[in-house]
């Protein structure tokens, strides 16, 4: 007994001087090396104070990422999580352009692959590598101009049943309080209606499968990723326990929680009910091949599927039916929250600024059928929408609201080797002979984070002009040849990435918004009801003001222009 408590003993000693010693490492040792401590950057204002609350807080990331400019440059040092966490905030675009560029040195790091591949799997949000590279290939062709114009009715027909809807909340709100009512109109939560709406398309156009979220939430499959997304996102607090469970995911399955519970229940459901879709989707194309025929589902799923067999297809490169069920998953929760968040912020914008809404109600009623919309057939409904797509002032509006408040405030990445990173201008190195060294590079170590502004680059006031932080529609119309040099996917704006990684569905999301800006519009007037405020949680999200426990919600006053007379 003795020999054994002995053992014990021994143990843990080596285990506390283990502990220790790799702690002495990473607080003493490692600043003293890592070429990161080299850089310029804030201070911190105690041994476990960090900066990532500054640059997160989209409340207050504008001023702070102005403030690092002015004062350290584009390339600027942060503390991140840990005292030792030194990580790398760049607003260069050489800097950011190389670290995009090259998706296989710079990966997400493993805390947001466990946290996103928990909720959706391994699909393109958390593969990487390979496998990235596999499933990116098989879903291109999912993607193409051909496809996305199949999936224009799609979300016309989603718009107008939006519309219906909120005419008949509208006509109902007999117990309404006054307070409620305005102008004809009533109070709703458009971030709630929006994002049923896009859950809607995305179900359709995803897998062909009817959620009808707009008239009835009760659906299984709806309420599964409802709740996963709810829990598992929108209710994160950033608390002691979300850290500690990011960190060391067994801790969830030893203590669950309602979010390990939530999160399992909504697994179920999806596995068996999107699982069996798959299948039915597999059968028909395969009953299609046997009489020489082509399947002809238009939805993103059947042409996954199609292109995952395609002859030209190597088998090593194909991918599973897991994979393409993760992937479903992944074009679900992206293709419906982000899409969802800008057509809120784009209607919240056109309520607080009137004189850009009716300007752009005017140019959208200039293209507008005379015969109800409802009675159009499916080739005048894409008619309709290659008149839309092309207006120029929707096409700013559009532009400015995805710079003015992206979905994604911003996003990290890890470097998995030594990198030499070039700049735009050169970057004072201090040495550790305390003089200073300009330098037009400089190593990125092994281990250490980028944190990607993407916000800061959309509002960058030394590129974007001194009106940056503006929402200014007309600014696209003559822009600071300074934009030319951002990085970016679409219109040298951050908001859909750029390199390997940027965002598929750009073609999707834009057709969305478009289509249902268009609809709502040309039946709505919208004004300002409760103060909202903006909070990054993994996306940025609309909160009534000094009410954020109620959570993400944007209330408006949403008005029927036919019962407003003072409408043109």
């Amino acid at each position: 007994m003795y020999g054994v408590l002995l053992l014990v003993t021994s143990f843990l000693a080596a285990a506390i001087a283990a502990v220790g010693a790799y702690l002495f490492y990473l607080i003493v040792l490692w600043p003293r090396w890592n070429p990161l401590c080299r850089l310029p950057g804030p201070p911190t204002r105690s041994f476990f104070g960090n900066h990532l609350a500054a640059v997160l807080d989209p409340s207050r990331s504008p001023r702070v990422h102005e403030k690092f400019v002015k004062e350290y440059g584009r390339n600027v040092r942060i503390r991140g999580l840990f005292p030792w966490e030194e990580r790398l905030i760049t607003l260069d675009p050489i800097t950011l352009t190389h670290i995009l560029k090259h998706s296989t040195i710079y990966e997400k790091p493993w805390q947001s692959r466990t946290l996103i591949s928990g909720m959706i799997g391994v699909g393109m949000l958390a593969a990487e590598g390979q496998m990235h590279k596999r499933q990116r290939r098989v879903a291109t062709p999912a993607f193409s101009i051909q496809n996305m114009r199949a999936l224009i009715p799609v979300t016309f027909q989603t718009g107008l049943a939006l519309r219906d809807r909120w005419m008949a909340l509208i006509s109902d709100a007999q117990d309404v309080p006054e307070s409620e009512k305005s102008g004809g109109g009533r109070k709703l939560d458009v971030c709630h209606w929006v994002s049923r709406a896009t859950f809607d398309v995305i179900g359709l156009a995803g897998f062909d499968y009817h959620f009808n979220a707009i008239h009835d939430g009760s659906n299984e499959l709806f309420m599964a990723y409802k709740d996963m997304f709810e829990i598992a996102i929108s209710q994160q607090k950033g608390s002691l326990w979300d850290i500690a469970v990011l960190y060391f995911p067994a801790l969830d399955g030893l203590w669950p929680g309602d979010r390990y519970r939530v999160v399992a229940k909504s697994h179920e459901v999806i596995n068996r009910v999107a699982g069996r879709l798959i299948q039915e989707k597999k059968t028909k194309i395969a009953e299609a091949e046997k009489i020489g025929s082509v399947y002809g589902g238009k939805d993103l799923l059947s042409a996954l599927l199609k292109s995952n067999i395609a002859v030209d297809l190597p088998p090593d490169q194909r991918i599973s039916d897991e994979d393409i069920l993760n992937n479903i998953n992944t074009f679900l929760f992206a293709g419906s929250d982000t899409s969802s968040l800008t057509v809120t912020w784009l209607i919240y914008l056109l309520a607080k600024y009137p004189e850009v809404q009716e300007r752009l109600r005017t140019e959208l009623r200039s293209v507008a059928p005379t015969v109800p919309l409802e009675s159009l057939t499916q080739d005048e409904i894409a008619s309709v929408y290659a008149l839309v797509a092309e207006l120029p002032y929707l096409e700013n509006v559009v532009k400015e609201t995805l710079r003015l408040i992206p979905p994604v405030h911003s996003s990290i990445r890890v470097a998995t080797q030594d990198d030499v990173v070039p700049t735009s201008v050169p970057v004072p190195l201090r040495g550790r002979d305390g003089k200073v060294e300009m330098v037009d590079s400089f190593v990125m170590p092994k281990g250490a984070c980028v944190h990607v502004p993407i916000e800061a680059f959309n509002l960058d006031r030394e590129v974007w002009g001194t009106d940056g932080w503006a929402f200014n529609p007309d600014r696209w119309d003559n822009l600071p040849e300074a934009v030319k040099s951002q990085p970016g996917l679409y219109n040298n704006i951050l908001t859909f990435s750029a390199g390997p990684r940027s965002c598929i569905g750009l073609k999707f999301s834009i057709i969305e918004i478009k289509m249902f800006v268009f609809i709502l519009l040309t039946n709505f007037k919208f004004a300002l009801a409760d103060p909202v405020g903006k909070a990054n949680v993994v996306l940025t999200r609309p909160y009534v003001v000094d009410r954020h426990k109620e959570g993400s919600q944007c209330p408006l006053f949403v008005i029927p222009l036919m019962k407003d007379a003072s409408a043109p």
